[in-house]
């Protein structure tokens, strides 16, 4: 995770360093500094805590050539000042920060401290400044190579040093780090939105690529040292994407945007009156589609849940079965993946590592790759076969609201496009879902027009120790992420189910007072769900139930009904998705919760 952030020009570095690492504290925001050149000296300022912690310390009036900074999600050390990035060598010359994990620094550590180096923090990143300085002799390019040779692990490192005041170096390997183009300055960030208010033309680094930046201009080789090029690519977020608009925190904000960006996932990729889904952005046809004997669907998280909606879709258009795996444990499934063999890539990041590391091994294999991502230029669409964007614009809230329903929306498109190349698929079925789909941004709208209600029933569930979510088929992914989001950002103990295992277990924690949230919209498994809320109301607990709004008989099943527009079954789970994202919001904003920035955990996970 983490957030590393550079610049070199002629603008003022402090400012522009504290405004990029404000823009990457969803990253990570444990402890931050920097580390500038100024009057010739090296100088670092570190603080625990949030950037606003840092921003305080920096001293008035000082200027600086070049600059570093880094925000800090703890792996290795708890959160201090003394383990707070940059990290120094014990000359006080080299500034290092680093986003990923070295899995032989212990190794190394031991190494450096027999040879006098005197290493302070308790983190994994200091021993790669020490190396640095080891290895340096006036030549900063080399001394990075032979470093890197020696580490084992992921990483993206910058550095400063005294000798160079006006270059910043840089080397990446499985974690992201992206270079920012402007006209006489440079920019450095874990992604482009720490320096999107800058600068649109980015270069995305590729494993082994070591950078130098200065104000006359990029120098690129690889670990050999032999030059490379990379292209210029224009990002096309838009800057107002990233502010938050009088919203009180980006989670709402982006919540409320899901009309809008339900409507682009689709838009351009759906013929109505043909029942095809135009996804022109994959290289398969008739006859691959038709080749493929199995599918992987591999995410993580919230993506894993819009997998698990992606797969039911999916095995029910295609004739075929899909299976789906949580990236971390894909790798350890004894499964056969060959050239027939499809595998679908969930990240919102494109840079999640689990799921990186499950498709690099399904590539190797010679399985066909597709990745879904919301960030252009990620490793994850380099390591893939095909890409399908969201187009979902900057998430910046830590817990996914809409890159959630967008990658469901995309999963139902994928669904319509291989179905039909497969045959399986009638043209009737596929042009019902597609109109639906066109239903779900004004559905959307509808649904956030509930906040009052929502916000209401959220007030009521707040002082809950512990919540149950109950649903069936599309529902209980559903059931999932709901009470994921209200985990993540509440810190509420809450639990999904498919509700037909209640009676396998959970039902012995339904008590009076543990409110029970059922999806009982209309759908096909409506009667069973029902059968299940008289089950938990056997039990006294209160029942919340998101249901169809023409269902007017469920009231006298529930305590609370929350009526969301009639809908088709594959789209009203995305409905639901919403309420339960609002609930999540409004319970955490009565507990007091800081809702953009969850406890130990950050937007990106770049660490396995």
């Amino acid at each position: 995770m983490c957030g590393i952030v550079g610049y070199v020009g002629n603008g003022n570095v402090t400012d522009l360093l504290i405004k990029s690492l404000y823009r990457l504290e969803y990253r990570g925001y444990d402890s931050a500094g920097i580390a500038i050149i100024s009057d010739d000296n090296l100088k670092l300022i570190k603080s625990y805590g949030r950037i606003l912690n840092l921003e305080q310390k920096m001293p008035s009036r000082l200027t600086a050539t070049v600059g570093i900074g880094h925000t800090r999600w703890a792996t290795h050390g708890k959160p201090s000042e003394l383990n707070a990035h940059p990290h120094q060598d014990c000359t006080g010359n080299i500034a290092v920060v680093h986003n990923g994990i070295i899995e032989n620094y212990k190794k190394l550590k031991a190494m450096l401290e027999k040879r006098g180096h005197n290493i302070i923090s308790e983190t994994d990143t200091e021993v790669i400044s020490h190396l640095i300085e080891e290895f340096y002799t006036n030549d900063m390019g080399r001394a990075i190579r032979e470093t890197i040779k020696l580490l084992e692990g992921s990483y993206a490192i910058a550095v400063v040093c005294k000798d160079y005041p006006d270059k910043i170096f840089a080397v990446r390997k499985e974690s992201p780090l992206v270079i920012g183009v402007g006209n006489g300055q440079f920019y450095l960030s874990s992604d482009v939105t720490g320096f999107i208010d800058q600068t649109r033309n980015a270069i995305f680094l590729k494993d082994g690529d070591i950078a130098v930046l200065s104000p006359e201009g990029i120098s690129l080789t690889d670990s050999d040292g032999t030059p490379v090029f990379r292209e210029i690519t224009h990002v096309d977020w838009d800057l107002k994407a990233t502010d938050k608009f009088g919203y009180e925190h980006y989670m709402l904000k982006e919540i409320h945007e899901q009309p809008r960006t339900l409507k682009d996932a689709y838009s351009g990729r759906i013929n109505e009156l043909a029942g095809e889904a135009l996804l022109t952005e994959l290289s398969i046809d008739e006859d691959r589609a038709k080749s493929f004997k199995g599918i992987f669907i591999v995410a993580c998280g919230t993506s894993y849940h819009a997998g698990m909606m992606g797969k039911c879709v999916l095995e029910e258009f295609i004739d075929l079965p899909v299976s789906i795996d949580i990236s971390s444990e894909f790798r350890y499934k004894n499964i056969h993946i060959d050239q027939d063999t499809l595998i679908i890539a969930l990240s919102q990041s494109g840079e999640t590592a689990d799921t990186i590391a499950a498709v690099k091994e399904a590539s190797k294999k010679g399985a066909h790759v597709i990745a879904i991502t919301n960030v252009a230029g990620s490793t994850i669409t380099r390591e893939s076969t095909d890409t399908i964007y969201m187009m979902s614009g900057p998430e910046i809230g830590v817990a996914a609201t809409k890159t959630f329903t967008s990658q469901v929306l995309i999963l139902y498109l994928l669904a319509i496009f291989l179905g039909k190349r497969r045959g399986t698929l009638s043209v009737e079925k596929a042009i019902n879902l597609i109109r639906a789909i066109k239903e779900t941004p004004q559905k959307a709208q509808q649904v956030l027009e509930l906040e009052k209600q929502i916000l209401e029933v959220a007030k009521y569930c707040s002082g809950s120790k512990a919540l149950f979510l109950i649903g069936r088929h599309l529902n209980y992914p559903v059931a999932l992420e709901g009470a994921l989001k209200i985990k993540e950002v509440s810190y509420i103990l809450s639990d999904g189910y498919a509700a037909g295992e209640l009676k396998h277990g959970p039902l012995a924690l339904i008590m009076a007072n543990v409110p029970v949230l059922a999806i009982a919209t209309d759908c096909r498994t409506y009667e069973k769900t029902v059968s299940n809320i008289l089950e938990v109301k056997a039990r006294d607990a209160p029942v919340i139930a998101i249901a169809s709004e023409n269902n007017t008989t469920i009231d006298q099943f529930t305590d609370v009904v929350i009526r969301i527009p009639d809908a088709s079954e594959y789209i009203s789970p995305i409905m639901s998705s919403i309420v339960l994202q609002l609930f999540a919001y409004y319970i955490a904003l009565y507990r007091g919760c800081p809702i953009d920035k969850p406890r130990n955990l950050a937007k990106s996970v770049t660490v396995e």
